[in-house]
């Protein structure tokens, strides 16, 4: 049986819309801005598993689409999605504290 590579990648959740605001801040922007984003930068590099981390910075950082690092990580897609989702829950479970 063949791998099914119809994935699509269309999330747009809350937390996606989120995180990317986090991350694109700018240097000009308010001290809290800034602080939250060193914030989130500490977790995804001390906080997250390996693999959690070589996800979420591929696709926040590099803008690789979820299919693409399926392929170049050798899992499915759904496996990427769940693994992002984790991620997801404990950074914004540790950046609750923060905010």
């Amino acid at each position: 049986m063949s791998k099914r590579n119809s994935y699509t990648d269309t999330f747009t959740g809350e937390a996606d819309k989120g995180i990317r605001m986090i991350l694109g801040c700018n240097n000009d922007e308010e001290g809290n801005a800034q602080r939250l984003r060193r914030v989130l930068l500490k977790v995804i590099n001390n906080e997250l598993t390996p693999r959690q981390k070589e996800i979420i910075m591929l696709y926040y950082f590099k803008d690789v689409d979820i299919v693409s690092i399926s392929k170049r990580l050798g899992v499915s897609p759904q496996a990427v999605s769940a693994v992002m989702s984790r991620a997801r829950m404990r950074m914004f479970r540790i950046l609750q504290y923060y905010i």
